[in-house]
Formats: C-alpha cells, sequence, structure tokens
C-alpha cells in the first residue's frame, strides 16, 4: 500500500513552505547545470533575472496547493541566456527549494527559456503541489 496523506497534511506541508520563505521572497532563474538539490552551491551558474515575491509568498494552502500571490516581473534581465532551473530564496538569499524551468511539463513555465539580457521577464503564475 502506497502512503496516503489527508489533505489537512498536504496544506501543512505546503503552507510550510510559505512560511519559510517569509517576507519578500524572490525566485531566481539561472542557466546552466542544474545542481543536485536545493542545499548544493551554485556552480558556473549564470543568473538570468530575479523577481520579486509579494510581502505574502502565498495564501493558505487549498486541496494541497500553494497558489503564490503576484511576483513582480524583473523589468531589465541580467544576463542572456537559456534558463534551466530556478530557487526560491527568503529575503537574506537563503535558499528554500529549487527546480527545473521550461516551456510547459515543468515546475516553473515560461513562455520561452530563452532569456535575453536587458528585456523583462514575468512569471504570470506558479502553484506547488503537494503530492504523496
Amino acid at each position: 500500500m502506497a502512503l496516503s496523506f489527508t489533505t489537512a497534511l498536504k496544506n501543512a506541508r505546503a503552507d510550510a513552505i510559505s512560511s519559510q520563505v517569509g517576507s519578500n521572497g524572490k525566485i531566481r532563474i539561472y542557466a546552466g547545470t542544474v545542481p543536485a538539490d536545493a542545499n548544493a552551491a551554485l556552480s558556473s551558474n549564470t543568473l538570468l533575472a530575479e523577481l520579486a515575491c509579494s510581502a505574502t509568498f502565498a495564501a493558505a494552502a487549498s486541496g494541497g496547493v500553494l497558489t503564490v500571490n503576484t511576483i513582480t516581473q524583473d523589468t531589465s534581465a541580467d544576463a542572456t541566456g537559456t534558463a534551466t532551473f530556478f530557487r526560491v530564496l527568503k529575503s537574506d538569499n537563503t535558499v528554500i527549494l529549487q527546480g527545473a524551468v521550461g516551456t510547459s511539463g515543468s515546475e516553473l513555465n515560461l513562455n520561452t527559456t530563452s532569456i535575453s539580457a536587458g528585456a523583462a521577464v514575468s512569471i504570470t503564475a506558479f502553484t506547488l503541489t503537494e503530492a504523496n
């Protein structure tokens, strides 16, 4: 038998992410080889863009889904490159989580992974789903 979590537990786990990010978190989008996990140091990765999260990262999770509040676009990307992964950080730059970037089927989907220095980069929606 596989593990099965209650919706209440899924919501609590998702809300813990929001609590960890705290106020004024950020999302950084990078090019290069994806680190092994969120604890691993960056290695020759290029920061393409940094987007600011709302003062409150997300509303309370519902149905095991955490929907991130408004994310302010980066009006001028830092560098040119192909986005491969992102990291969510606290305001003090402590990494909370990382995931893959793509145009579909990734943890964070953008309209294009080709980012040009000086161009605007935006995220229109971002949800995190707790699974069993």
